[in-house]
Parts: structure tokens; sequence; C-alpha cells
């Protein structure tokens, strides 16, 4: 290869993305186009942007696509790259293709003028331009991109790599332009160096052009190479406007037309798949023979209805070559029978909009990861025999982002999987083992990747526990960590043997004992003082049991790891009953086997309790009916206080909720029983999405279907206005996303903790401000949502004090009378909408319609006008805002009764002067007539003193 200069790209350094979540994160300038992992490294194309990133999303670097444009397509195919000869056109990713063993990146697309564009990359740095060349490669349109990847083709004398292109159709030919018309081609190979027929990027053979066409419309999904073979999903329109799946095989073999003429055939068909059927994301199962392939089928064509399914899709290659009806490489009039069907081996979930999905191997176990279109990550772990668990959420975005449609593993540590939205990725653990704090919860988690590791005594993934003193699930799926099953012989001898399901290291293996113990002394011998893992056996010495059974205490070693086990024996032929489901459950949970006859012992009969859910429940009461469920829509937070309506319900003891078949339901109590409802909580859920409901009775049998849809939590992007006065009942606007679920607002600081919402819906919600109790300074007070349990911090409210009205002036406007009102500047941003004013008159109210708002420096005016009311004083007003009513006098009615207290006050101090002076006349007289009286007193008692 030539090495050639850099400098067509321009580069954009610096941080254009940033941290965002814990788990880490990475947001981009525009929509994610394109994801591709190689190594250490995470390639990222948007519509204008090319992104290269560690491993753990940290930027190395970024640049903006650039193509460069010339008069029409070069003739040459191929040129130099070089400092002067930029370009100045948008180039859009439609291919991004990591070359791992030639450490090349190779992108094309197309530039805004409509014509194609290829680059070849330094994969180590993608700032690095080793070539360019002006030539279509997949779609020529910027909306849609092209399915892609490596191919590698064996020939008797070397092996050569190729890429391969299907490019989707609409209307039976990809767009056109003037400029540069584009190619009719599905399916194309192209060359990946220069030294290979047609040099780099050409799709030419030895002799030939060789291509796969398609008269109509196809949709292409995804494609893969696996040893030899090459597969290839599609999706078809049908004469009858309906769809179908179509998955091609190719040999990678000798040359390119040999591949492409190697062409056979498959149609997918998926139960519950009308002719809305179509193929919406997929993944290959690592591991094989047989090859298994994952795909999230619509089941009507739409993105609700949704469906994952496992099928063997290991080729076919007997039949004939070329013979596909919708696909053709050497095309003819020669008869094109209808391709074989293949069917699911298991439909393993169904849900709302799933968008994407990756599987992957650990261990015997086969686990999926599944993206959807509100923003969730599911985990979900499937046996060797098909048998699933619990799907479990790995991660939640806290709004309703759509999911990319394509998902990848870290493929340095294994351990986080690469979930794109629509401008961010974030790097998702595969796991959360250490979030399980107990042994049995551990185990519970039906998690392959997650040990129990016994040094550490925590939950951690196996190469995190530094000796082999753990345990984990069995290859297979088991409800119990640990099972017992009571037998009895010929002879009346009655066996308890106890089951370890668990997959344990070399040091657990090597340290496993069992110890009985009963509590009403009852004694046991051990068959085997030295039992085999993973079983262990006990002898009762008393061959009978206990009408209400006998409690015993199985104590487990398995390496340092401690279990303790609680059982209860029953005489099995003694579990009597009416043949129910429910009687067959008790018997299975009791160590003892089921027949047609009913329980025997586990040795005679059956012990899977697969067997009772083929049984009728027989109860004797009135069987219940639900007709509704309100709310029956809510948040994956619940709700309290829901209402359950219908028939015969006064029997009823809980009601059940089932998120998936392979999830243990959760069983709820009710209150108040009234006039046919009853009342529950609806309890919060890890999934988005439909549970089914049903009602219990007291024999355990469960009634009635209904559902609940839980959807995202409520969120908030901003509050409008962000203040209010200390008096509260300040109108506040709320927007976001699922507000319709919040129950009440609260506030920090204020006593008066929630208020109920005034009005709500999906993005918006009104309530009115509560009131300070606080009002000596302004404070900033946290606004949380309500919902359920639970409380969602939501944004900052600022209080401030009331505003302050001063004064106002009229002013005759013709027949009306236009007021003016001062108000001193505060912070509030008052609206004219906020207030109220009226005229008051003789007692009289007349409103002022507010038309004007200015303010100064400390001023603030309104300006409002009563209608035909020109010549009438108005010497006084109301204004109101929230619920607070404030009155003002009028400036002149203010200065007449200040001007008539200053010409009252001489007469005021003349009549006061008058007051005091009679006043004082009169208290010197009666002064004066006291002293006279004391006089004569004193006279009368000395009269040698009066001469």
């Amino acid at each position: 290869m030539m090495i050639l200069l850099p400098g067509l790209l321009l580069f954009l350094w610096g941080e254009p993305g940033r941290c965002l979540e814990e788990d880490g994160a990475f947001r981009f300038k525009g929509d994610v186009r394109h994801i591709a992992v190689a190594n250490n490294t995470v390639y990222i194309a948007t519509e204008e942007m090319l992104y290269q990133l560690s491993h753990k999303l940290t930027l190395v670097r970024s640049l903006t696509q650039r193509g460069i444009l010339k008069d029409g397509p070069n003739p040459s195919g191929f040129y130099r790259v070089s400092e002067t000869d930029k370009g100045n056109a948008t180039f859009s990713v439609n291919i991004l293709l990591p070359f791992d063993v030639n450490e090349t990146l190779i992108t094309c697309g197309v530039t805004d003028n409509g014509c194609g564009y290829c680059e070849l990359l330094d994969l180590r740095d993608i700032s690095t331009v080793l070539y360019r060349e002006q030539i279509e490669v997949g779609s020529l349109s910027r909306s849609s991109a092209s399915v892609s990847f490596l191919v590698n083709v064996e020939s008797q004398t070397r092996a050569e790599t190729y890429f391969l292109t299907a490019v989707q159709q609409y209307g039976g030919k990809p767009t056109e332009n003037s400029i540069c018309p584009s190619l009719s081609d599905a399916v194309s190979l192209h060359n990946t160096n220069n030294e290979q027929k047609g040099q780099i990027f050409s799709h030419r053979g030895q002799s030939s052009t060789p291509v796969i066409t398609r008269e109509g419309d196809v949709e292409f999904v995804d494609g893969f190479q696996m040893n030899s073979i090459i597969y290839l999903f599609s999706n078809l329109p049908s004469n009858d406007k309906s769809n179908k799946v179509r998955l091609l095989w190719l040999e990678g073999k000798d040359s390119k037309l040999q591949t492409l003429k190697s062409l056979r055939s498959a149609t997918l068909s998926v139960p519950e798949g009308g002719k809305g059927s179509r193929l919406i994301a997929s993944s290959v199962i690592p591991g094989g023979p047989p090859v298994l392939w994952s795909g999230v089928f619509s089941a009507d064509g739409g993105p609700i209805n949704t469906l994952l399914a496992v099928l063997d899709i290991s080729p076919d290659l007997t039949g004939a070559a070329d013979m596909d009806p919708d696909f053709c490489s050497e095309c003819g009039a020669k008869s094109r029978p209808p391709p074989k069907t293949l069917k699911p081996k298991k439909v393993i979930l169904r849900g709302n909009n799933m968008t994407s999905v990756l599987a992957v191997r650990q261990k015997a176990w086969m686990v999926f990861y599944i993206g959807t279109g509100d923003g969730q990550l599911i985990k979900l772990a499937m046996d060797k025999n098909y048998h699933t668990t619990c799907p479990r959420v790995l991660y939640r975005a806290n709004d309703d982002r759509k999911v990319f449609p394509k998902l990848h593993l870290d493929q340095v540590d294994l351990k986080h999987v690469y979930v794109p939205f629509r401008n961010q990725i974030n790097r998702v653990p595969v796991s959360k083992c250490n979030t399980y704090k107990t042994v049995q919860d551990c185990w519970s988690a039906q998690d392959p990747y997650c040990v129990w590791c016994g040094s550490k005594k925590s939950c951690t993934f196996e190469d995190d526990c530094r000796d082999s003193d753990w345990l984990s699930i069995p290859d297979d799926s088991q409800q119990k960590m640990v099972s017992y099953k009571v037998e009895q012989d010929g002879t009346g001898q009655i066996t308890l043997k106890i089951q370890m399901h668990v997959t344990v290291g070399q040091n657990a293996l090597s340290n496993f004992a069992c110890q009985f113990s009963a509590t009403s002394g009852e004694r046991f011998q051990m068959e085997n003082p030295h039992p085999q893992f993973p079983q262990c056996t006990s002898i009762l010495k008393n061959s009978t049991l206990p009408a209400e059974g006998l409690p015993v205490v199985v104590k487990i070693r398995l390496g340092t790891t401690q279990l303790s086990e609680k059982l209860k024996l029953f005489t099995c032929t003694n579990i009597r009953g009416p043949p129910t489901s429910v009687l067959c459950r008790q018997c299975i949970e009791a160590g003892c086997g089921w027949t047609t006859s009913g329980c025997s012992w586990a040795n005679q009969g059956a012990g899977n309790d697969r067997v009772c859910q083929m049984m009728e429940s027989w109860t004797n009461f009135s069987r219940p009916e639900i007709s509704s469920i309100s709310p029956s829509v809510v948040s994956i937070y619940g709700r309290n206080h829901a209402v359950l309506s219908g028939r015969n319900l006064s029997d009823v003891t809980g009601v059940r909720i089932q998120a998936d078949m392979d999830c243990p339901p959760q069983e709820l109590p009710v209150w108040n029983k009234a006039r046919g409802n009853l009342m529950f909580h609806i309890p919060s859920a890890e999934n988005k999405g439909m549970v089914k409901v049903c009602v219990l009775l007291p024999d355990g049998s469960c009634h009635g279907s209904a559902t609940i849809t839980y959807r995202s939590a409520p969120s908030c992007t901003n509050i409008s206005p962000s203040s209010t006065w200390f008096s509260g009942k300040r109108k506040i606007t709320v927007t976001g996303s699922h507000l319709e679920f919040a129950e009440a607002v609260k506030h920090s600081k204020v006593l008066q903790e929630v208020t109920l919402p005034r009005n709500r819906s999906y993005q918006k919600l009104t309530y009115d401000s509560p009131a300070a109790e606080n009002t000596q300074r302004i404070f900033s007070s946290t606004l949380s949502l309500k919902v359920a349990n639970v409380t969602l911090a939501c944004s900052k409210l600022t209080y401030y004090p009331d505003p302050e009205f001063t004064s106002f002036s009229s002013t005759r406007t013709g027949d009306d009378l236009r007021i003016t009102i001062q108000k001193k500047a505060d912070k509030l941003n008052m609206t004219i909408a906020e207030l109220s004013v009226w005229g008051i008159h003789e007692e009289k109210r007349y409103p002022c319609i507010i038309q004007v708002k200015e303010t100064s420096d400390e001023t603030e005016f309104l300006i409002c006008e009563i209608e035909k009311k020109g010549n009438t004083k108005f010497r006084e007003l109301k204004i109101q805002y929230g619920d607070k009513t404030v009155t003002l006098q009028s400036m002149l009615h203010l200065y007449f009764l200040t001007l008539l207290v200053l010409l009252l006050i001489p007469c005021i101090i003349v009549a006061a002067v008058i007051i005091y002076r009679r006043k004082q006349k009169k208290l010197t007289a009666k002064m004066n007539k006291i002293m006279e009286d004391r006089e004569l007193v004193s006279d009368f008692q000395n009269p040698s003193e009066v001469v």
C-alpha cells in the first residue's frame, strides 16, 4: 500500500461528549448512524462526525466528515490524498467496517450532492487517511443505511477478504440522481485492498461484475459469516401486501462470482406472525452446531407487538443453488419454487417495542440482551433445554429514548454491553452481581455470570473470586437451590433425599457435608457419612410420620459456605382431597409425587410441578370476575389505592400479579370490599410493560383476567415560573414527561409538604405553590414529585417577599378611564395574567383590564383601563394575585386627606390649647378648694393657735 498524506478531514479536537452515567456513557453531536467495535476501540459515525473512543468510552479522536466534490464521478476511481485538495461537502457514512488484520477502517457513504464516496482510515488513528475514492458503495440515500460486513472467501490458492454490501431498495430501485446515477444491485462483494482485482472498493470479479439482484422492494436487516457460510436476512413484501422474512445462505468459496452464485434461501416463520410479520433485529448465538440464531420479530408489522424467537438456521446446501424466487445471481426464465420454511425452536419472550438483541454464551447458558423502544436493556438467560429465566432490567433510561437496533459486547473485558441511543452510547455491565447480598439471593438471580464467593462472602463474577471456593446456578434451569424427596420402600422404611442444584468450584466440591436434625428429637441415620455431591440421603429411624408433619432442619456445607434448609415431612398418602391443581402443588412441595389417583410417595409418582399446571382448580366459592382496574396504567413505581371492580369479589383474599411466566408472581392483600370493588396497592415493577392480574380465593386458586401497564417514571425538565411569593398560591407549571403519574408535589423548607396538582397531562403539570412559614428572608425550596411511595427530585423554586403596590393614578381617555399602578420592582417577574384589578366606586367593583406592564430600575408600572367610566372618580383599587387581595388608595384621594389634615392642624392646636386651659383652670380651682379644706381641718385641731 502507498502511505498517503493526511489532510482530507477537518479535526475537531476537544471533548464533544461527557460521562453521563455511573457505568459510563458518551454523548454525541448529532444522531448515531453506525457503531463498530474492534479490539479495544469503539467507532461511532453520526450524521456529520466520526468518533474514535476507548473501550471505556473515553474520547480518543473525533473529526468532521468531509467528502471531495468533483464535477462528476472520477473515472480513474482512485487518487492520492493531498493537503491542498480540500473538500467542502458533508460526508454521511452508511458503511463503517473495522478491518483488524489490515489495521484499517473502511467508511463509505454519500456526499451532499448525492454521490458515493469511500475512505480507508488508519484503525489506530482515524485522522490518518490512507485512501479515498469517489465511488458508489452501499446505499446512496442519507436516510437509509446498508447492511455490510467482512467476508472471507477461500480458494485453492489463497484466501481473500471482501466486504459484502446489501442495499435497501424501495419502489424497485435505489434513489437516483442525474450527477451520480445509482446502481440497482441488491448484494455485492467489494475489495478491501489495492491488490485485489479492480483495486480497493471495486466489486468487479475476474471476468465480470457479479451481483445478486432483486426486482422489487427489499429491506435488509442483518448479516454475518460463520465458518464458510454467509448469512443474510431481509424483509420482503408479498403480492398480497403482507411481508415475509427471508434468509439467504452463501458459500464463501473460490471467487466473488462463485460465492454469489451459491445462493440458497429459506423463509422464517414465527407464530402469531400475521401478514405484517417482519424482522426488526437479530443476533447469532455463538457456539454450535447447530447454528442457533435469535431474532426480534414484529407480529403485526408495527413496533408494539414484538417477540423474541430462537431458530436453528443451519444451512441446507442440498438443493440447487440460485433458485430463490425473489433474489438471483444469474437471472433467467427458469422455474423457481418457493424456499423451505424455518420455524422457531422457541419463542422466549413476548413484549412491547423490542428493538434490538445481542446473544452471548456464558458456560452452558445462552444469554440475551434486549433493547426496547422505551429505553430499557433487559437481560434474559436460557439453558440448553430452552427453559428461560425471569427477565431482568440491567439499565433503564430516564426517558423513553429508543435503543439502537445493534448492540455490541465489550471485547476487552466481556463484562459490558454497548447500548446506543439516538445521540448517546452507554457502557452497561452485563450483570448486577454485587447487588445480591446473600447466597440465596445470588442463586435466585439465576444469572450465569454470578457466583457466591465463599472467601469474600459476596456475590461476584467468577474471575473476581480468587480461589475456587464458590457456587453458582447449575447448567439447567431450577426453581430451588435445594430440593428434597420423601420415599418409602416395600418394608415401610422412609428415606429423605436432599438434592443440590448448584455448580461449585473445586474447593467447595471437596468439602461437602450434610447434617439432619428434627425439632421433635427424631433421629436420622445417614445412608453415607461421606455424601457424594450433589446429593445426600438420610433414613428415618421411625417409619411413622406425625399427621401434622415433622419439621426438619438440614445444614449443608459447601466449602466455607453454610446453608440451612427448613423442611416439613408428611406421610404422602395422607395428603388427600379433590384432585385439584392446588392439592397437586401442595403434594409436590412436600417432596412427594403425584399420580392420577392423588398424592403418593416420591418414588411412585411425578415430582415435577408442571403436571399441576394442566389441572383445573376446584372450588366451593363463586368464581370471581374482573371488569376493570383503575388506574390500569401506572409508572414503574406503582400506585397506592387502586380500585378493582367486578363480580363475586366477597371471598377474594388477594390480588396476584404475573409479569412473565418465568418470573415468580406477586401476591397482594386487599381491603375495603364494598359495592363490588376491592382496593389494593399496585406494587413497583422492575420492567416497563404489561402484567397480568387475577384475584385469589382462600384455596389458592386465581380467577379473572385483567392487565396493568407499567410505563416510565415521571421526570421534569423545567418549571415556570421558577419563583413564588411568600403567601403562595402562585400557578407553577412543570414540564417533562409522564407527569400524569405524579400524585402530588412536595416542597422542602415548607411545612405544607404536599400540594395536589391542579391539572396534569403527559408533558405538563400545573399546581399552586404553598405558602411559606418563614417570611423573614428569601430562600430556595426543592420541588419534588410524589409517585406512590417514592419522591423524585425535580427543580428549585425560590421564595421572595410578596409584591408591594405603592400607588395609582387615573387619566380620562375618551369614555374610558386609564389607571396607572405603581409597584416596587422585584425578582418575581409577575405577568399580566397573574393579576386581577378592580376599581371600587360606591362599594361596587368595576374590572380594570391590564394592557401594559413597564419596568424601570426601581419601579414597575401597570396600566389598565375601565371601560365607559371616564367621568367616574375611583378612590380605591382592589388588586388580587394568588389568593391574596390588596387594597390601594388613589394618590389624589390621599393628597386631599393629607391637605385636610394639614388645614385642620391649627384648629386642632387652638382647640387643644383652649381645652387645656379650661382643664387647667378647673384643676387649679379644685386644688385650691382641697388646700382650703385642709387648712380648716388644721385650725379645728389646734384652737390655741387661733388668734
